[in-house]
């Protein structure tokens, strides 16, 4: 990770973001509403808990056949990251509700989810919301050397490989969560001092982490050998279970910031970027499938992740009606807004991106 801090233009001389911000809040004050989830989102929270949770009690209560077995930890996983994206994101973005500790109720549940609050908050809400595509800052873009997102990251022989392999891997996210990746990023973002919001003293942290990754592993793996599943079943329905949510997770992500249209801006020997924040946003964000029901319902608006990146302290649940404000604005000033119109054309465009990316640089 580069440790000079690129600067956003300030100079918006299409008056882009003034003009929607006015736009945006004008809806929310007209309709009297607030940014923030209401019942649809209360309503959403339980069925995404039932769909992770019902199906571990079944498994702890009932002796089932093993192909059974296996599907409800496929279950667990779609849970997974169902309350990942609906719940535990909105959250951390102190988008879930007006009260702080309701946020930070939901946005504890990654603690259940494999993950740390601080880290997530760190890696997404600031360096990933913050620096969205720019290599050497947004982490979400480091793969190390098995997979090549970017045309400044250096190749090897194998990503000529990598949009067939790719996808693999892509459901190892969550799992490596809960084994190493949480560990190593505590460490390097409090060597760094990175916080959001208050920062809280790296005993705190660290504490934090080693208990919750302890009740974790219990909920998860003792406790199910303690009510007779065998172990190794419950290490396979465990890794069952990562690998579903990993992979969903991974594909969401990918279909937002890797595909064709999107950019990776690099800063200039100044350091500054082109553009300003919200309009960078634009250049590095794709929406995918927005009028498909279940799309939006299931990966909690984050098909809409121009709206979310350049709004994220609004629920998701708003990203439908202030999309069209968006899109418009945009046109207004002759401003990009990459949408795809179904999740299969942007999942097409994620592997055409990563076939490009994996061609050797002489020859792409």
């Amino acid at each position: 990770m580069s440790n000079t801090t690129p600067i956003f233009s300030k100079e918006d001389n299409l008056k882009f973001f003034r003009t929607l911000n006015k736009r945006v809040n004008d809806y929310f004050k007209e309709n009297k509403i607030d940014k923030t989830g209401n019942w649809k989102l209360h309503l959403k929270t339980i069925v995404m808990f039932g769909l992770f949770l019902t199906p571990y009690f079944f498994l702890l209560a009932m002796d089932m056949p093993f192909w059974t077995y296996l599907l409800l930890n496929v279950v667990i996983g779609i849970g997974m990251a169902g309350v990942g994206m609906n719940v535990m994101h909105d959250g951390n973005h102190g988008a879930y509700s007006t009260k702080s500790w309701v946020n930070k109720l939901m946005g504890g549940s990654i603690y259940i989810l494999a993950g740390n609050v601080y880290n997530w908050q760190v890696q997404h809400n600031v360096l990933h919301h913050t620096y969205t595509n720019i290599i050497g800052h947004d982490e979400d873009l480091e793969a190390g050397r098995i997979l090549r997102f970017s045309k400044t990251a250096k190749w090897y022989s194998h990503h000529r490989f990598q949009h067939y392999y790719s996808v693999f891997l892509y459901g190892l996210l969550t799992f490596n969560w809960a084994i190493t990746t949480d560990f190593l990023q505590m460490k390097r973002y409090l060597k760094r001092q990175l916080s959001y919001g208050e920062a809280k003293s790296p005993a705190f942290q660290w504490t934090t982490l080693i208990i919750t990754k302890v009740i974790y592993f219990s909920i998860w793996i003792v406790l199910p050998i303690v009510f007779g599943i065998t172990w190794w079943k419950v290490l396979l329905g465990f890794i069952v279970m990562h690998y579903t949510a990993g992979l969903i997770l991974s594909v969401v992500f990918q279909l937002a910031h890797v595909v064709e249209d999107t950019v990776n801006p690099m800063p200039d020997e100044n350091g500054e970027i082109e553009n300003t924040w919200a309009i960078h946003q634009l250049f590095t964000t794709a929406n995918f499938a927005p009028k498909n029901w279940i799309v939006n319902y299931y990966t909690g608006g984050l098909n809409h992740q121009i709206e979310h990146h350049i709004f994220p302290n609004i629920s998701h649940i708003h990203y439908n009606k202030i999309a069209e404000i968006v899109k418009q604005t945009a046109a207004e000033c002759n401003l990009p807004y990459h949408e795809f119109k179904t999740t299969r054309a942007a999942i097409a465009s994620h592997f055409k991106h990563l076939r490009e990316l994996g061609r050797k640089p002489q020859l792409a």
